[in-house]
């Protein structure tokens, strides 16, 4: 499953919004310094969809707000 991820990095706190278009709005605490942002976010849609981290990756974006992620849910 692929969904497209705009995260807004710095929130005071961390949680997630779905769109009306199928889209994610991810708040996350973690400033987007060393990848810090990205670990968060790896974290957090592991525990919403319940799958491990290593079976979620980011295909692009890795440096910018908006993301398209892929989550393997076949394991």
């Amino acid at each position: 499953m692929q969904k497209k991820v705009k995260v807004k990095p710095n929130s005071k706190q961390q949680k997630i919004e779905e769109q009306p278009d199928g889209s994610l709005t991810v708040y996350l605490k973690s400033p987007p310094v060393d990848g810090k942002a990205n670990k968060e976010l790896i974290k957090l849609l592991a525990d919403k969809f319940d799958v491990n981290k290593s079976q979620i990756r980011i295909k692009s974006g890795l440096s910018a707000r908006e993301k398209l992620i892929e989550i393997d849910t076949d394991i």
